[in-house]
């Protein structure tokens, strides 16, 4: 049984949207991702019992290095240019931009601090609302 006089101990897993969306070029990442969302929530219901928090984030692009490169080789490969790429990729997202890593840092955050301590189990989707729920 956790000790209640203890700090609980928490773990906040970053897993792609590839597990909730299938992607014909990310079957085996997507499938990993799925993997870890389910051992998300089914450690965090054994593991609660002990203190332990266990939720992960659910991040869809965010302006980072590695999203730029996506975005220059799917330019390259249709023959446009990286802004038309990015334009027609912002418009489907509710929000209308991608996120900054730092607003997924600050989910995080929360995530792992005392101001979350009943929230375990849980998938955080921070796409700006371009998937569906599932």
């Amino acid at each position: 049984k956790a000790n209640p006089s203890a700090e609980p101990g928490t773990i906040v897993n970053i897993v792609g949207m590839g597990g909730k969306v299938a992607s014909d070029i990310h079957i085996a990442g997507g499938a990993a991702n799925a993997a870890l969302m389910l051992a998300t929530v089914g450690l965090a219901h054994y593991y609660g019992r002990y203190g332990i928090r266990i939720n992960a984030i659910n991040p869809g692009p965010a302006l980072t290095e590695r999203v730029e490169e996506a975005l220059k080789l799917e330019a390259a490969q249709q023959g446009v240019d990286t802004a038309e790429v990015l334009a027609r990729n912002l418009a489907q997202v509710p929000l209308g931009r991608y996120a900054k890593p730092e607003e997924i840092a600050d989910v995080a955050l929360f995530l792992a601090s005392r101001r979350a301590s009943y929230v375990t189990g849980a998938i955080i989707p921070m796409d700006g609302g371009r998937a569906p729920l599932i």
